[in-house]
């Protein structure tokens, strides 16, 4: 091989290696990013389940004043 098909050959191998570590910074990042979204989710649902909890509960008392 000529010095400029090693050169040409070691210019691609470079621009792989940058987008290779550009990609695992991405999903580095997509990564963090699900795993605030999944915890927004639990809180979410706990908010939910709080409240549906505490509706049900009102709407109990409710039924009982009204057979008084």
């Amino acid at each position: 091989m000529n010095e400029a098909a090693l050169s040409a050959i070691a210019e691609k191998v470079e621009l792989l290696i940058k987008r290779c570590e550009q990609l695992e910074a991405d999903n580095a990042a997509l990564r963090a990013l699900q795993d605030d979204w999944q915890k927004e989710r639990l809180q979410l649902i706990q908010k939910n389940d709080l409240a549906r909890t505490k509706i049900e509960a009102m709407i109990g008392r409710l039924k009982a004043l009204e057979q008084r």
